[in-house]
């Protein structure tokens, strides 16, 4: 297909905005492990997670067999109001590199969270109001997630406490001016507001916090205050399941114009975002047919899947959480003070775990942070959106991809994952383009540290 027959946007008609959101996990070959109790290392119940989460949001984990799960209406109008999300060619980037492959990618910055990440929040704040709760808790890294709920929570009109990691809270202070604009509560952890923030404190009184950090916090202020439930925007089965609408749409969208991705690459914090994306797509790959070459993109300063060991792990820093079956750095690992805050987590999400393992997810890359700002650069420049350093980590792989075409003669098509903008990111991009950022990749002494904490689980 020519150039020209192609748009440089490709949209869908409100009546094309998917009313199910589509659980991979009905399809999976091997599903993933159970989660397990912390205490007995039995798999967890309905009974045991409801102190934590809201009720329906613990039918959604716990589904394995519905292939399919209806989206409210509240939730499907409000939708309306950012999507469907545009399929973009990035036709000038094509040029930029001389390269036959065909670039995409799905935006999901268009809202005034500026990230995927309001796809899971509006969700899961509908949920909490249904159920009668006076507010929710959560933790947040960059910054995206704490935002998209704060958005949510104001909409339905329920409570938001929010532990941002404190090295994200000083490099992203107007995030934080947003959630409190919409009516959070922000706190940096870890904090003196709960007895975990206290001992991580008092074990490292200089630490910049981390995600499980922060969960470890969130889920104390959530158990510990009555009418609230604790809410998470990545790793867990029901946030993969909310953002499988982006892979539902962004395959519509290829039908419409008669391409299907030959490689389709996100980058992998927790999961959500490439668990979105690829949705859609890994339903062709479980069924037998043929399919896209997937390809997870994580910091070399956090790298879970390609370092990391398969094995059951909490899935915070305090040690209090439910424990999964996950690619992980340990509970205890600490990363370095990178710029792709969304990315700086522990784990994996368990289903994107299982798939890697059992080879669905062709391949895992761990790359630098000032290669990944080099290639978000390039990118603003000549498509015009400063790209999320988190996003950033596929742009790099996707124009690695396109320059390996280049080489070869391949008319590949590629398709990225835009998860978001890069407008409260702008100290980074000041550090990068003064010269001043440094990469940090952790030896294997300071890997084996973490992976001494992983508890012994058969």
């Amino acid at each position: 297909m020519s150039k020209q027959k192609i748009p440089y946007k490709t949209y869908l008609t409100e009546e094309e905005i998917p009313k199910a959101w589509y659980n991979i996990r009905a399809d999976m070959k091997t599903d993933h492990r159970p989660i397990l109790n912390p205490g007995t290392h039995k798999p967890i119940t309905a009974e045991e997670l409801a102190p934590v989460f809201c009720d329906e949001l613990i039918k959604q984990e716990l589904n394995d067999t519905d292939r399919f799960i209806e989206i409210p209406e509240p939730i499907r109008n409000f939708y309306k109001m950012y999507r469907p999300s545009p399929l973009v060619r990035a036709y000038c980037l094509e040029e930029a590199l001389k390269t036959p492959a065909k670039i995409y990618y799905k935006y999901e910055g268009g809202n005034t969270s500026g990230s995927h990440k309001l796809n899971s929040a509006i969700a899961q704040a509908y949920y909490a109001k249904e159920q009668g709760l006076r507010g929710v808790t959560t933790e947040t890294g960059a910054g995206q997630w704490g935002t998209a709920l704060s958005m949510a929570c104001g909409y339905f009109g329920i409570d938001l406490k929010v532990f941002m990691v404190k090295i994200s809270a000083q490099q992203k202070p107007y995030r934080k001016a947003v959630m409190e604009t919409y009516g959070a509560t922000v706190t940096p952890s870890p904090s003196d507001t709960t007895e975990i923030g206290r001992k991580i404190l008092a074990d490292d009184p200089e630490t910049g916090g981390s995600l499980g950090c922060a969960i470890s916090e969130a889920v104390e202020a959530a158990v510990t205050t009555d009418g609230y439930r604790y809410v998470l925007g990545s790793v867990l089965n029901q946030v993969l399941l909310h953002q499988s609408i982006i892979g539902l749409e962004t395959k519509t969208a290829f039908e419409k114009i008669g391409e299907y991705p030959d490689t389709i690459i996100g980058c992998a914090g927790g999961g959500s975002n490439l668990g979105g994306l690829m949705s859609a797509f890994m339903a062709d790959k479980l069924a037998g047919k043929s399919a896209s070459r997937f390809i997870a993109v994580e910091p070399a300063s956090c790298p879970s899947l390609t370092r990391g060991k398969f094995a059951y792990d909490f899935c915070d820093t305090g040690m209090v959480t439910p424990l999964a079956k996950m690619y992980t750095l340990g509970a205890t690992f600490i990363p370095s003070a990178n710029h792709a805050g969304g990315l700086r987590y522990h784990g994996m999400s368990p289903i994107l775990s299982q798939l890697y393992h059992d080879g669905y997810i062709d391949e895992a890359r761990a790359v630098a942070q000032t290669d990944v700002f080099e290639a978000a650069t390039l990118f603003a420049r000549v498509e015009g959106t400063l790209p999320a350093p988190e996003s950033s980590h596929a742009i790099l792989v996707a124009i690695d991809e396109a320059l390996k075409c280049k080489q070869t003669g391949e008319e590949m098509t590629i398709l990225f994952g835009l998860s978001g903008t890069g407008y409260f990111d702008l100290g980074a991009y000041m550090q990068y383009n003064e010269g001043n950022m440094t990469d940090h990749i952790p030896t294997d002494e300071e890997l084996e540290r973490g992976f001494s904490a992983i508890p012994q689980v058969d």
